[in-house]
């Protein structure tokens, strides 16, 4: 069972930046085969999509994100990350990762941006 461990959440005020990761513990050749996503939940709200890259490393953002946020991996450390820039309040939520060839999501981590 893939497990994913992210990392890097936290309060920020609007306008600043915060870099999520996101380590799988998938082998490396499950890894480089694998569509990784980041998805959030608002307060309140349904789970969303954010970013997602495939295994050619296609980006696909959210609409709201778009310019701001950047998905990346690197295959050998097996790990995605979400930079996030020009943070706005809207941006609050838990913050996910998910794997989706095994179907596993992360224990999700907290991001906080105040007005």
């Amino acid at each position: 069972q893939v497990q994913l461990v992210e990392s890097g959440g936290g309060l920020v005020q609007t306008g600043g930046s915060l870099r999520l990761s996101c380590k799988s513990s998938a082998s490396s050749s499950d890894f480089r085969i694998n569509t990784m996503g980041w998805y959030r939940r608002p307060p309140g709200n349904e789970r969303e999509l954010v970013a997602t890259i495939t295994t050619s490393g296609s980006r696909n953002y959210a609409e709201p994100v778009k310019g701001r946020f950047t998905i990346s991996r690197n295959i050998a450390a097996r790990t995605v990350w979400l930079e996030m820039n020009s943070l706005k309040p809207e941006d609050s939520g838990v913050y996910y990762c998910h794997d989706a060839r095994s179907g596993v999501w992360g224990q999700g981590t907290l991001v906080t941006v105040s007005s």
